[in-house]
């Protein structure tokens, strides 16, 4: 359920998807990738009707009314878990949250009774980050995460027979709709702000949202269970149950954008000392006139740096921003623990599902392993033996390459085992 480095490569970068990966992506668009991804990858909304995925059973395996249920009920959710909204407007969560009872003395626990009066009186209710909390959940995201190269999360929208949770807006990441249960009427229309950003929220656009909604729509259409919908950033919606409740999943795609170079690159520039400059004393930075040499001076310089910009430094920080976004498969802490005391010479590992990871040199007598969260330094001997590990080319300890005996084997992979690289196989 991951990528691998290439051969000999140090980056850590996707190279072929794995089955799991191309079969989460294959449930929530009928086309194949390619097309998909020059086609419809952040420019134009696209359709898949269930009869033209490859399960038209539909999304229930992922989360069905029953297990919404569960969740609301049974395991103690607290806020920011769950939103409840009603006639466009967020319901404060004191109405819906409370004390948790003997045990668990907490104010913000979601109080199944009062979730009921909520729902029953027509509001709608978003259990949220179900990617970390659901575990079909938790292993969809990660698989389609692997497929699309980017952090995601995953929401679960109730809503009763003929309501509308919110009023028509924009996201300001791509989505995907699963529809699970029910059925919902979506109106799309064009966007009023072609590729917002985060920064960038609809609500600055209120009244251009509200004109464009009550044009023509660029798709009028009712989802039924196992239908899938994919939305770029910036396209306008509204959706409403029909004549029974409705439940869809919505993945936000949490895409990394140009912009993002742009700020890295401008971080980066603080290390000219020609735009470290002060402005020259006594400067009316409110005047143009004034400051019009300086920016014409301050842009030369920009110019300039960036023409020396380094694209590893870019990426690095790139990775800081990214990799934390988007964690690896959970991991069982008691059962690792357990691995590490039985580890000997003919025990199998594997790399951890869905863990990014770069091996670089670090000095003439160490690597650096970086990971989503810390780097690890091992002895350069090692790297032979972690690269076996970490590409998969390699399972049982006592046939790691580079190593001198079996004692140095089991002592490298207890050491990633400890640091949850690597897994019982």
């Amino acid at each position: 359920m991951t990528y691998l480095d290439p051969p000999g490569g140090h980056h850590g970068r996707p190279a072929v998807p794995s089955a799991e990966a191309t079969a989460a992506l294959a449930r929530c668009v009928s086309v194949e990738p390619a097309k998909f991804a020059a086609a419809h990858w952040g420019h134009t909304p696209l359709l898949s009707r269930a009869a033209e995925l490859p399960d038209p059973a539909g999304f229930t395996d992922l989360l069905s009314p029953a297990d919404a249920d569960e969740l609301l009920s049974r395991r103690g959710l607290r806020t920011p878990f769950l939103r409840v909204a009603k006639d466009g407007q967020l319901v404060a969560a004191s109405r819906w949250t409370g004390g948790g009872g003997a045990g668990a003395e907490i104010g913000d626990q979601v109080l199944d009774e009062r979730v009921l009066e909520q729902y029953a009186s027509g509001a709608t209710l978003v259990l949220q980050g179900l990617h970390r909390i659901w575990p079909p959940l938790v292993d969809f995201a990660r698989d389609l995460g692997l497929a699309l190269n980017q952090p995601l999360q995953i929401n679960a929208y109730l809503t009763p027979a003929g309501s509308q949770g919110f009023a028509t807006h924009y996201d300001t990441h791509d989505v995907f709709v699963l529809q699970v249960d029910g059925r919902k009427h979506w109106r799309i229309h064009p966007p009023v702000l072609p590729d917002p950003l985060e920064k960038q929220p609809w609500g600055g656009r209120a009244d251009e949202v509200g004109a464009t909604a009550q044009g023509p729509a660029a798709l009028d259409v009712v989802l039924a269970p196992g239908d899938a919908l994919y939305l770029p950033r910036g396209w306008l919606h509204s959706a409403q149950a029909q004549d029974a409740s409705s439940l869809h999943l919505t993945v936000g795609i949490r895409a990394l954008t140009r912009y993002a170079l742009v700020e890295e690159l401008l971080a980066l520039s603080a290390e000219d000392q020609r735009l470290r400059a002060s402005l020259p004393f006594g400067t009316d930075v409110a005047d143009p006139d004034a400051i019009e040499p300086e920016l014409t001076e301050t842009v030369e310089a920009l110019r300039d740096w960036l023409l020396r910009a380094d694209p590893g430094a870019v990426a690095a920080r790139l990775r800081q921003r990214a990799w934390p976004a988007a964690r690896p498969a959970p991991i069982r802490p008691l059962a690792q623990a357990d691995a590490l005391a039985t580890l000997d010479a003919d025990s199998r590992v594997a790399l951890r599902p869905g863990l990014r990871w770069q091996l670089v040199p670090h000095d003439s007598d160490t690597v650096a392993l970086r990971l989503f969260d810390r780097t690890i330094t091992l002895p350069a001997s090692c790297e032979p033996a972690a690269r076996a590990l970490l590409t998969g080319t390699v399972t049982r300890v006592g046939d790691l390459p580079g190593l001198p005996d079996d004692a140095d084997r089991v002592t490298l992979t207890r050491r990633l085992l400890r640091e949850a690289v690597l897994v019982p196989a």
